[in-house]
């Protein structure tokens, strides 16, 4: 099977497993695993940050980062289609009592004017608002199809946050496509952010893992956060030595994902049945309008050519792509589309 239906789907490659394998390690519970300790030094060195925490899933970091930057009772802006509103299980509401304000963005990427008017305080409305305090980004968006902020716009939201008061985090789930796919520095895109999550399990192709970056301060209480929230691991160094393979071996080629997504998207625009939103393909993503209700059936008839896919909602499928597909898959995928399409 061609497998599209997430960049989740990757395995630790020959040299990410020899490395898991030499790893050293200790029990990183107790602050004294090797491993664990050089994964989070990298990733605040790399993303000019004081300080960094392993935790097992992006899901984990974007929950640890919001109880650390809010209070019960607090509201989040985010955009209508990100991750932290609609695929963590309410956990800003579960978990931080917080209500959520949200941006509908164009593709999925909030505007600063859009931003500075969806942040409600509590001083001034004779205590009938919530107090936003905290501002979520991701980059890329997956909900506008792995869509990039150019950093003129980050830098504004940032500077708008700030001016009302509020904390920023981002969602930086693909931080590394959004790198590669616009130029920039890590350390320069995240500059403005009191705290970053980086997924090691999507594009960069560990198994496991995600690392969350940003102050001292702000980390030793996400520390206590992961510790209530049950994130504790024990000896975590083989799993973190796949995250520092996937930085030091990952990134650069993520350009060739962004390429095949690219060539697939053009070429399903010009087939019948499919619709594609070339603007919205940046990345790695690419989502595809097929008929009203027709999704489930499309898969079904996918899964006939040897393509595995998932879909969005009742009339968009999503394709994914990662480390494990090489042009012959790229093109075999667009060969089973076209037969689809004429089904």
């Amino acid at each position: 099977m061609i497998d599209l239906r997430s960049d989740t789907v990757t395995q630790p490659t020959e040299g990410m497993r020899k490395a898991m394998f030499a790893a050293d390690v200790g029990d990183d519970v107790l602050g004294d695993d090797p491993t664990v300790i050089e994964l989070q030094n990298k990733a605040a060195q790399l993303l000019g940050k004081e300080a960094a925490l392993y935790v097992p899933s992006g899901t984990m970091s974007n929950i640890v980062a919001t109880r650390t930057h809010t209070l019960p009772g607090d509201e989040i802006v985010t955009e209508a289609h990100s991750h932290v509103y609609r695929y963590e299980g309410g956990a800003f509401a579960a978990l931080s009592g917080c209500s959520v304000a949200l941006v509908d963005g164009k593709n999925g990427l909030m505007t600063p004017e859009q931003v500075s008017s969806s942040i409600r305080k509590a001083e001034g409305s004779l205590s009938h608002y919530p107090n936003g305090s905290l501002v979520c980004v991701e980059n890329t968006a997956q909900g506008g199809g792995g869509t990039v902020y150019s950093q003129d716009i980050l830098d504004e939201i940032c500077k708008v946050a700030k001016e009302k008061d509020c904390k920023l985090h981002l969602d930086g789930a693909r931080l590394f496509n959004a790198v590669v796919a616009s130029n920039t520095e890590p350390a320069r895109m995240v500059r403005d952010f009191d705290s970053v999550s980086v997924c090691l399990s999507k594009g960069l192709g560990a198994p496991i893992g995600s690392v969350l970056v940003g102050t001292k301060k702000d980390l030793a209480q996400a520390h206590r956060w992961r510790k209530m929230f049950g994130g504790g691991m024990r000896q975590a160094g083989m799993m973190a030595a796949a995250g520092i393979y996937a930085l030091e071996n990952n990134i650069d080629r993520l350009s060739e994902d962004h390429r095949r997504a690219r060539q697939f998207a053009e070429a399903l625009a010009e087939m019948p049945n499919f619709s594609v939103n070339l603007d919205a393909v940046q990345s790695n993503i690419v989502y595809i309008g097929v008929g009203k209700g027709e999704s489930k059936d499309t898969i079904e008839k996918l899964a006939k050519h040897n393509i595995d896919i998932m879909d969005t909602d009742d009339s968009t499928i999503r394709a994914v792509f990662h480390l494990h597909i090489t042009d012959e898959d790229l093109e075999s995928a667009i060969d089973g589309f076209s037969k689809v399409s004429l089904s």
